[in-house]
C-alpha cells in the first residue's frame, strides 16, 4: 500500500510540474517571442500611454465617435475583471425596457439613420467585452459622426471600409470593425473633437 501511494505522489508532483509549471512557461515564452504585442494584450498606444486593448471594447458616448455594443460587463459596462453577459432572457422585463431605452436614445441621437437601429447596437455581447460591430452598424452611425465632426459622410464612410477587417481565413466568422481603432482613425485624419463637439 505505501509503494502504491509513493508512486501516486511522484505521478501527481511530476504532472503538476509538467503540465502547470513548465507547459505554461514554455508556451509563455515562445507566445513572447513570435508574437511579443499578441501575448502582452494587443495592447493600444496613442500619444505614448496604453488607451486600451485591441480585444476589449470601450464606451464611446460624444456623438463625434462609434459607439460599440452595450456591456453588462461589472458595474458601468466593458469591465475586463468582471466579463459577462447580462443574463436576462427574452422575456426579462428588464432587458426589453433597457433595449427600448436604447432605441430611443440611439432614435434621437442618429436624426439621419439611414435605417432602423442595428439590433447589435442595443443587444450585449455574451462577454460583455467585444470591441467589434458589424460593418453595416458602423456605416448606420455614419451620418452622426460626420455631423458632429463638421466633415463629410463619404470621408468618414471611407475610413469605416478601410477599418474593415474580412472573415478570419476567409470562412470564420463575420466581416467586423473594431471600434477603437476606428475611432483612433477619426481622430488621425480629422483631429480630436472640440468641446462644442463633445469629449469621448
Amino acid at each position: 500500500m505505501r509503494h502504491e501511494l509513493n508512486v501516486a505522489l511522484r505521478m501527481t508532483l511530476v504532472t503538476l510540474v509538467l503540465t502547470g509549471l513548465l507547459y505554461p512557461l514554455a508556451v509563455t515564452a515562445v507566445a513572447q517571442v513570435l508574437w511579443p504585442r499578441q501575448a502582452n494584450g494587443s495592447l493600444v498606444v496613442s500619444d505614448g500611454h496604453v488607451i486600451g486593448s485591441e480585444l476589449i471594447g470601450q464606451a464611446f458616448k460624444s456623438a463625434a465617435y462609434f459607439q460599440g455594443r452595450p456591456s453588462a460587463a461589472g458595474t458601468d459596462g466593458y469591465d475586463a475583471s468582471a466579463s459577462s453577459g447580462s443574463n436576462l432572457g427574452p422575456t426579462s422585463k428588464a432587458l426589453r425596457d433597457r433595449v427600448v431605452a436604447d432605441i430611443q436614445r440611439l432614435t434621437v441621437e442618429n436624426p439621419q439613420r439611414p435605417g432602423p437601429v442595428p439590433a447589435e447596437l442595443v443587444t450585449a455581447s455574451g462577454s460583455g467585452l467585444d470591441p467589434h460591430i458589424s460593418p453595416e452598424a458602423a456605416r448606420w452611425q455614419v451620418p452622426r459622426v460626420a455631423a458632429a465632426r463638421g466633415v463629410l459622410a463619404a470621408d468618414v464612410a471611407a475610413l469605416v471600409e478601410r477599418r474593415t477587417e474580412a472573415r478570419t481565413f476567409g470562412f470564420l466568422g463575420e466581416p467586423r470593425v473594431n471600434v477603437l481603432l476606428l475611432n483612433l482613425d477619426l481622430n488621425q485624419r480629422f483631429g480630436r473633437p472640440g468641446p462644442a463637439q463633445g469629449a469621448s
